[in-house]
């Protein structure tokens, strides 16, 4: 049997891998720390016993988001929300720096997680910024946009986290910083990726315009572990 794909299996293969520092693990089931990432793992072909220690491992009546993946929950676990979305890729996408952009470290957070609310990108955390490198473009010493790097399948980084003030939109920064997270990832040997909704098509044609070609369809699932599972 052939190995599967990384992106096939994204967090899987970041939490087995380049990001297994934040790995929280009960068996084979993974998850990050709750304040960097609601994303969790599973094997890409999960027992019982695997959906079991997941089930532990998030609690009773936890939420399991199982971002790019069709892996049917097992009985008694709900489905709360089905999301239809992308992967695209960036094979032909080498970057470009930004002379612009900044280095957003810890210190940034509350700016961050204050343009992630306006702009609502995505999960994005108090401690997300440790997954990779994040980018800012500051106007006038307001952070007005930003990008960066979260999950990390062998040979690949996703860029995420891609939004901009309402205020200065029309401007390019999206793009900008696009290229240029993307130009530090080509710099390491990776080749960028990205997801979105499929509904987020103004999103989808802008990656398209850079380079990105679709990859293939993905789902964003939410299920629930039921109530009676033992506490990890």
């Amino acid at each position: 049997m052939t190995d599967p794909h990384p992106l096939d299996y994204p967090a899987w293969s970041s939490l087995t891998g380049a990001h297994a520092r934040l790995a929280e693990r009960r068996g084979n089931a993974l998850r990050y720390p709750p304040d960097v990432s609601p994303f969790v793992a599973l094997p890409p072909q999960p027992e019982a016993a695997d959906w079991a220690d997941m089930a532990a491992l998030a609690g009773p009546g936890g939420l399991v988001p199982l971002a790019g993946v069709e892996l049917p929950p097992p009985d008694g676990w709900e489905v709360v929300t089905e999301v239809p979305g992308v992967q695209l890729t960036g094979e032909d996408v080498t970057g470009t720096p930004e002379p612009e952009a900044v280095r957003l470290g810890a210190a940034d957070v509350p700016e961050m997680l204050d343009l992630v609310a306006r702009c609502r990108p995505g999960p994005f955390l108090p401690r997300t910024v440790e997954m990779g490198t994040y980018l800012g473009i500051r106007h006038g010493g307001a952070l007005v946009a930003m990008a960066g790097e979260r999950l990390r399948p062998k040979g690949w980084t996703e860029i995420s986290a891609v939004c901009t003030d309402p205020g200065h939109r029309g401007k390019g920064l999206a793009s900008r910083l696009v290229l240029a997270v993307a130009a530090g990832i080509r710099a390491r040997g990776e080749t960028p990726c990205l997801h979105a909704a499929a509904a987020n098509t103004t999103a989808i044609r802008l990656y398209e315009t850079l380079g990105f070609r679709l990859r293939r369809p993905v789902p964003f699932t939410t299920v629930r572990t039921p109530a009676d599972v033992p506490v990890a």
